[in-house]
């Protein structure tokens, strides 16, 4: 295609040979670019020593989201003086080109927490709104994929991670949302600061929203020099400029007068997470047109996605909750915040990450802590020092089902009426499960079998 940029044309060299790089390469497929692969797990691939081996042959190196910035593969293209970007990147610059026809509305969701139900929230919106939208990214199908589609996205509603921005060069959103910010993935990006200057990125462009209630947020918002930018939105009653939440209602106050645009009561996920998350898309919305009464019922509409507060079940007066998808302290702080009273399951891959203001600000509404998994012994740590008063239960099982069924067994035996007993790890998942929603659908499942065995010892005798 004539179009193609002349830096974009090949060979290119894809490093990751998983959903992202499979995606890229069928882009390429689509208009006829040269690339290979490079995958030391996957024998469709070359292995990394061969690729280093080859590397003059390439003129850009196209990497996927969790290959780090220190790889070997990547400072050997550095010296050699190849580019090395992302497949996001890649993709908004074919797009940008009009490779694929006219450029799409890109619409980008990133933050520490609440990034997919966001970009859920904000691409059914659009939908509402007349938009032929979708959510893309790491929710629904692959950035590359919806390009070159048969059936045509006009506006991408990209949830991004923390390691697609950092890979992001020329990225420049129509609208970008910066929802939160909190300690997490510090092993890869090597400090909080690039994490937080990567997730900055969203806001380059000519709409920025910042999550205002987030105190890290503010700040580096302010040291970036783009206070006069952003649209704030918060949980408290707006000031002229921003969004938030007065009398029961999200409120718009970007204009003279206020404008309501829905309920706070009943959004989902419950809580004020949920609310803050539809006050982040229905901010974005409104930038690009969309009627209060879209936004009302898109929200009306809106159900949670699996393992982000979903409600397995209720028996006994015990709520079972599974927000596996808390895989760091500042998203288990958030589902922590939205209960009174808690059975906290918890444990995994801290990362890094210090659980300590977690336990300081909401020991108080814990019965009592089931931990399990890598870390669990520094979690059951922050709950001596800071809330010695919860009784902690710690599963040493290694064995990922036997470990969420011990989990169950133990909550069931604690919980009582009006508790929650509520998966909200605060740690990744990989140390034993093969990742969240593997974590999560074992947690529902030992849910079922505790509220199955309360009805039997319910069930009258006969």
């Amino acid at each position: 295609m004539s179009n193609i940029p002349e830096d974009l044309r090949g060979p290119i060299l894809i490093a990751g040979a998983g959903v992202s790089g499979m995606a890229t390469a069928r882009m390429l497929d689509a208009v006829e670019v040269e690339y290979s692969l490079v995958d030391d797990r996957s024998p469709k691939a070359l292995d990394v020593a061969a690729a280093i081996a080859r590397l003059d042959h390439y003129r850009l190196v196209v990497t996927s989201p969790g290959w780090k910035p220190d790889s070997e593969l990547f400072e050997q293209a550095r010296q050699r003086g190849i580019p090395v970007i992302g497949d996001v990147e890649l993709a908004w610059r074919l797009d940008e080109a009009e490779v694929f026809g006219p450029r799409r509305t890109w619409l980008v969701v990133t933050g520490t927490n609440g990034k997919t139900t966001t970009t859920a929230m904000l691409a059914a919106m659009m939908q509402r709104g007349g938009f032929q939208a979708e959510a893309v990214g790491n929710i629904g199908i692959a950035v590359s994929d919806a390009l070159h589609s048969r059936d045509r996205v006009d506006v991408l509603v990209a949830e991004l991670s923390s390691f697609q921005l950092h890979w992001s060069q020329r990225l420049l959103p129509d609208a970008g949302v910066l929802l939160n910010l909190a300690e997490d993935h510090l092993d890869w990006h090597g400090s909080y600061a690039a994490y937080a200057e990567a997730k900055a990125k969203a806001l380059r462009g000519p709409v920025a929203v910042a999550g205002w209630d987030s105190a890290d947020v503010r700040e580096l918002v302010e040291r970036l020099d783009l206070a006069g930018h952003v649209i704030p939105f918060s949980l408290d009653e707006p000031m002229p400029g921003a969004v938030g939440v007065e009398q029961g209602n999200l409120v718009d106050f970007r204009e003279e007068e206020p404008v309501v645009l829905a309920p706070a009561e009943g959004i989902q996920p419950a809580g004020p997470a949920g609310v803050l998350d539809a006050l982040a898309a229905a901010t974005v919305a409104r930038t690009q047109g969309v009627t209060p009464a879209a936004i009302a019922e898109a929200l009306r509409d809106f159900q949670v996605a699996g393992h982000r507060g979903h409600v397995v079940c209720t028996q006994a007066g015990v709520r079972w909750v599974d927000n596996s998808k808390a895989t760091n302290p500042h998203a288990a702080e958030a589902a922590l915040a939205a209960e009174e009273s808690v059975v906290w399951v918890a444990g995994g891959q801290l990362k890094g990450a210090d659980i300590s203001d977690v336990v300081r600000e909401h020991g108080h509404r814990m019965r009592a802590a089931v931990l399990l998994g890598q870390d669990r012994a520094l979690i059951a740590e922050a709950l001596n020092i800071h809330a010695p008063q919860v009784p902690v239960h710690q599963v040493d099982e290694q064995d990922p089902q036997a470990a969420m069924a011990r989990v169950g067994e133990i909550a069931q035996e604690i919980a009582q009426p009006g508790d929650t007993v509520l998966l909200a790890p605060a740690a990744a998942s990989l140390d034993m499960y093969t990742g969240m929603g593997q974590r999560g659908d074992m947690f529902a499942a030992a849910a079922l079998r505790a509220g199955a065995s309360i009805a039997s010892t319910e069930r009258p005798q006969r």
